[in-house]
């Protein structure tokens, strides 16, 4: 722990340099520009601009690339908040509550609370993840294929109970995902399963094509559908920043998707696409009025007594 400590300071006295927090800055611009394009997710940016980083010394062009993704993960919230299309995979399920903001005018509010959330979620994990590195490790390296089967089967699980309904439907559900899962090249074999004779299914169906065109074009489809133009809404500076109330309602989600994120992350397998579904559905069963809008919303509205 000592020795942990001491990695710490002296990784803390280099990070803090004002060369290398000028590229941290740098990246972290640049990865939310590129977040916000829908489809580029945090890895794509990263390979897009790695050339960038030939040239520079180890520590900024680390520096600088992990900027990009934390960076390119919070820009994927910025097209779902305001236009109800995923940046990336895990923004996906904040186009439904984020949106819903939106509409009311609270679309600054979401996106504060997302930045917020995110900062205060990644800081903390990292830092967990420090201190709890090496049991990790170790214990990470006990895995094989039955642990892996069972870590599947059971995320599974928890996502048909977590989503609510019916559960053979989420089943059904998860089933289907299984089976668009299989399409592509297998790592194992290399045998190429059901490609119909079309080379691109070989690297798969990526969450992303499919969240996307999920989201993206069905909100296109309603918005032609509705023939009404889009509103636009000019909020003052002031109404950019959540409300007390507000804060009030998210801190406690912001506090159990750290704990959630972080627990599901380190397992190996599941990323921060599955940690996203499991919070949110944690979020909506433990809401008195899951089906009507996001608890900051609700706790906005009741602020102004305002009732349904």
């Amino acid at each position: 722990m000592i020795e942990t400590l001491q990695n710490l300071m002296s990784g803390f006295a280099t990070a803090l340099t004002p060369a290398v927090l000028m590229y941290a800055f740098v990246g972290c611009v640049v990865g939310t520009l590129v977040g916000i394009l829908p489809g580029v997710g945090p890895l794509a940016g990263i390979s897009l601009l790695l050339p960038v980083s030939f040239g520079l010394s180890a520590t900024t062009a680390i520096v600088l690339l992990a900027g990009i993704y934390y960076g390119a993960m919070y820009g994927g919230s910025t097209t779902s908040i305001l236009m109800r299309i995923p940046g990336e995979a895990a923004s996906v399920m904040t186009c439904i509550d984020g949106y819903a903001m939106t509409q009311k005018g609270r679309g600054g509010a979401a996106l504060a609370i997302a930045a917020v959330g995110s900062f205060v979620a990644g800081t903390l994990s990292v830092v967990a993840l420090m201190l709890l590195a090496p049991p990790l490790a170790e214990f990470a390296l006990r895995f094989g294929p039955p642990e892996n089967f069972a870590l599947l089967v059971l995320g599974l699980l928890v996502l048909a109970y977590m989503s609510g309904g019916s559960m053979p439907r989420s089943l059904m559900m998860a089933a289907f995902g299984l089976l668009l899962g299989m399409i592509g090249i297998d790592t194992m074999s290399g045998y190429f399963r059901f490609h119909y004779g079309v080379a691109a299914l070989g690297d798969g169906i990526g969450i992303v094509p499919v969240a996307v065109g999920l989201f993206g074009i069905s909100e296109i489809m309603l918005s032609a559908a509705r023939g009404t133009g889009t509103v636009i809404h000019k909020p003052r500076l002031r109404e950019l920043l959540p409300s007390r109330a507000e804060w009030r309602a998210a801190a406690a989600p912001i506090g159990r998707g750290t704990v959630l994120g972080f627990l599901i992350g380190i397992i190996p397998g599941p990323g921060h696409v599955i940690s996203s579904f499991v919070s949110y559905s944690v979020e909506r069963r433990l809401s008195s009025r899951p089906g009507l809008q996001c608890a900051p919303e609700r706790a906005r509205r009741a602020s102004e007594g305002v009732t349904e």
